[in-house]
């Protein structure tokens, strides 16, 4: 008994309730120790109950499921969210994982993805339904395609050359990389500070380090 999971279920519907309180009664490691029928009552009862997991319904009467998902989460650390409901747009799914959700599953999950979550979730994890995974992939994805760039004013040809100066390279090693005259070079160097509004070549490369220049990693995109 002690290895259980201890669950609290906040849901509003009986019907649904009733059907999930007899899926999760067909599950070994978990107990139902709570049921509420509202986001206060749901955050009352993860204060008193210490569940392990919330199932929580997004879509509830007094305060909503994103709401009663912070205060759980704010009061009880320790205790794992996992979203359960027909909401998969992505104001919800994003919402609820700011307030703090651990997971995110759709109402049509059948009993073996339930259980899997439920389990991740009750043991420090987090889970995605698939649909929700692939929404949450892709909105990361567009973020990292769509970075912004620190230095706008900075044709591409600059951030290039600003970039070498932050890896150390003098001015005749920049022109060999590039293939530019070193003349060329200086002629960037000196438009770079001017833009950057700095005084001389240390400043830029303070600059162009904190903004991720001169390495390959956190190296911003050129702009197009």
């Amino acid at each position: 008994m002690g290895d259980r999971l201890r669950l609290l279920v906040a849901e509003d519907h009986p019907v649904y309730r009733d059907g999930l309180r007899a899926l999760l009664a067909s599950m070994p490691d978990v107990e139902l120790v709570g049921e509420a029928e509202d986001g206060d009552a749901a955050v009352r009862m993860a204060r008193e109950l210490a569940p392990d997991v919330v199932l929580m319904d997004l879509g509830m009467p007094g305060r909503n499921g994103i709401e009663a998902t912070r205060a759980v989460t704010a009061s009880r650390p320790g205790v794992g969210v996992l979203v359960l409901t027909m909401f998969e747009d992505d104001d919800s799914v994003f919402s609820a994982m700011r307030a703090g959700a651990r997971g995110y599953l759709l109402k049509d999950a059948d009993r073996d993805e339930l259980a899997r979550a439920i389990d991740a979730i009750g043991h420090g994890g987090a889970i995605f339904g698939s649909g929700v995974a692939r929404r949450v992939q892709s909105f990361f994805a567009a973020s990292a395609s769509h970075r912004v760039d620190p230095f706008p004013d900075l044709t591409t040809r600059e951030h290039e050359v600003l970039d070498r100066i932050a890896r150390g390279e003098a001015n005749p090693a920049i022109a060999a990389r590039l293939g530019i005259s070193t003349k060329t070079v200086r002629n960037h160097v000196s438009t770079i500070l001017d833009k950057l509004m700095v005084a001389d070549r240390s400043q830029a490369i303070v600059r162009a380090r904190e903004a991720g220049l001169g390495s390959d990693a956190g190296r911003p995109a050129a702009p197009a």
